[in-house]
């Protein structure tokens, strides 16, 4: 079929964009060509550092957080509730030994009233704790935070799986941090030990698991060894304490997030590999690796990307460091926000901080070296800590500084060398995103940042004994208002549709800083049902980008991919539900900033009358 695509400026002519313009006092960042404003802290929440969980035991930490978009929701009055999962990690270590603590996820209630100017106390965000899951085999057999074993029991095998990290007991071992909440409540969680992606059903039911590149695979002599040095009661230490490649022991998989239509999963490093100059201390570590995986298919997943991010420098007691990475959230596919960090708060030997920070990063013109030798464990990208010639990394920009104590001071925060519960503590290792869905400011959004407080409480019980740490330390949420760019709330095109160069165009502007989730819509049975005559009977949807590449197609709504989440989403943005079996053309889809076209023709070359619809879901 003869495509004709229309002129840069008839497609602008043909959107229609509702624009937010940011508060004249909102910090900047521009960066690929996009401008992010930070507006300021505008809340906390805090849940005590004794609170136990349905089955007797301390809460723990915020490792990671997945906010469920489906059930957030904005009152009339500017308050917010919804549902809020979060992620612990593998529990409390005693005498430097990993705990046979069964990992799990909690589901909280959340209720949010924010506060822009500041507030005496931290109560802006309700959380309460709702209900929480233990992680298990299909068998039914928990899993354990236990470190793998340093011989060949630490190599798991089951049916359908790679090999998996495994403790002596015969369990397998999991030591989770980032936690992506999938549209059919399954979800995934990323792994420390492996370091791995493992995905569980809605009930906590393990699913599947992705091994990533060999390069990221810890090896000792040569072959897969997972121990993270935090040997059980009566183990012995790998050796060499370790690994000689692949993920620094307790450096794996920290961030994890998914693009806003659930079909790219990303996953964060928390440093730089042994190779890449991991094995030189952390002044070295600094060239950490991210990776996309298609997940149109989760039981598939498939690697489709990978990219170097140098991780923030700074300066301790003469020394220069490398900040550690904590999590991530995708705006779009060419640009994330991360959190790092340092290893300083409330918690360790050094109460002030001297770096924690959200930053913007941006992949534009950075080099995809998945599938290349660099991820082979003989061929590194950064031996040494010197990044190789032939790769360009991402660039970055500080967006929030976590440790700024003029913001923190609203709320009774500080970041101080004279500790108290109201600093902040060592370890922030959360992110999640959600819409304000503000009408005056339909471009912001409230990123929420959490903590990992390491099970530290003075009254705590884990696997079936009590346990007393040195000091109490709540978990804790800040959040942060931003603006990411202009909305397009939806277009519509009638026409006259016939084949080749008369076929039905419209074009649409992406505009902003972060991917957005479209409903688009190529209708033309459908119209029968509004006393609309000479429909086109048969329209296939095509979208292509900028460059003309054809980006998703689609020939009869129903036989696409998620047509559930296809379903929900037109409903939300108020569209007229199509018949089950038409032969409409619809998709649902996460596209990037950009600009894109429309196509709608009918599949056998014929006439009629078709109707485009472009709606963004908020």
């Amino acid at each position: 079929m003869r495509r004709t695509v229309p002129s840069f400026a008839a497609m602008l002519g043909l959107a229609a964009l509702s624009l937010a313009t940011p508060r004249a006092a909102a910090q900047t960042v521009t960066l690929g060509g996009t401008t992010i404003s930070h507006k300021g802290l505008v809340g906390v929440g805090r849940i005590p550092a004794a609170e136990r969980d349905k089955f007797g035991e301390t809460f723990g930490s915020l490792s990671g957080l997945a906010l469920d978009l489906r059930t957030w929701r904005r009152a009339a009055d500017g308050t917010y509730t919804g549902t809020l999962y979060a992620q612990p990690d593998r529990g409390i270590t005693r005498a430097g030994s990993a705990t046979n603590y069964t990992p799990r996820t909690h589901r909280l209630d959340l209720s949010f009233t924010p506060a822009p100017n500041g507030a005496a106390n931290q109560i802006q965000l309700g959380l309460s704790l709702a209900d929480t899951k233990k992680l298990t085999e299909s068998n039914g057999t928990a899993l354990t935070s236990l470190d793998p074993a340093t011989t060949t029991a630490g190599l798991g095998t089951r049916l359908g799986f790679p090999v998996l990290p495994q403790a002596s007991t015969g369990r397998l071992s999991v030591d989770p941090e980032g936690l992506v909440l999938l549209p059919d409540g399954s979800f995934f969680i990323s792994d420390e030990y492996g370091p791995y992606l493992y995905r569980f059903s809605a009930d906590g039911v393990l699913l599947g698991a992705i091994r990533p590149p060999e390069a990221l695979i810890p090896k000792r002599s040569g072959r897969d060894s997972f121990s993270a040095d935090n040997p059980a009661a009566g183990q012995p230490s790998p050796s060499p304490s370790e690994p000689t490649t692949g993920r620094e022991n307790n450096q794996g998989f920290e961030g994890l997030a998914a693009s806003g239509d659930g079909r790219t999963l990303y996953a964060l490093m928390q440093s730089a590999t042994r190779q890449d100059g991991g094995s030189g201390g952390s002044s070295l570590r600094r060239h950490t690796r991210l990776l996309a995986y298609d997940i149109s298919n989760p039981a598939a997943a498939t690697l489709k990307g990978e990219w170097i991010l140098p991780l923030p420098l700074y300066t301790q007691a003469g020394v220069q460091q490398v900040a550690s990475v904590g999590d991530l959230v995708v705006l779009s596919s060419r640009q994330f926000l991360v959190l790092a960090r340092d290893g300083n708060g409330r918690g360790s030997s050094s109460t002030a901080s001297l770096y924690r920070a959200i930053l913007v990063y941006d992949l534009t013109g950075a080099t995809n070296i998945a599938g290349t030798a660099f991820d082979t464990t003989s061929t590194a990208v950064a031996p040494n800590g010197v990044l190789a010639a032939s790769v360009t990394p991402a660039t970055s920009a500080v967006l929030i500084n976590l440790n700024d104590n003029a913001e923190l001071v609203k709320f009774g925060l500080n970041n101080s060398s004279s500790s108290n519960s109201n600093t902040l503590a060592e370890k922030w290792e959360s992110l999640a995103l959600a819409p304000a869905l503000d009408p005056t400011a339909p471009d912001d959004f409230f990123l929420f940042v959490g903590n990992d407080n390491d099970f530290s409480t003075t009254d705590g019980f884990q696997d079936g004994a009590a346990f007393k740490a040195a000091l109490s330390t709540d978990s804790m949420i800040l959040v942060y208002r931003l603006t990411l760019g202009a909305r397009l709330i939806n277009i519509s095109s009638r026409a006259l549709t016939g084949a080749d160069g008369d076929a039905h165009f419209a074009g649409f502007v992406v505009a902003g800083a972060r991917a957005k989730l479209f409903v688009v819509r190529g209708i033309g049975p459908a119209l029968a049902a509004f006393g609309v005559p000479g429909t086109l009977p048969d329209p296939v949807l095509q979208i292509y980008d900028a460059n003309n590449r054809l980006v998703i197609a689609n020939d009869n709504w129903h036989q696409g991919t998620l047509v559930a989440e296809l379903r929900a989403a037109t409903a939300l943005v108020g569209g007229f539900a199509l018949p089950e079996n038409s032969r409409d053309a619809a998709v649902i889809i996460s596209l990037d900033p950009g600009l894109y076209s429309v196509q709608v023709a009918d599949s056998a070359g014929r006439s009629g009358v078709s109707l485009v619809e472009v709606y963004e879901v908020p």
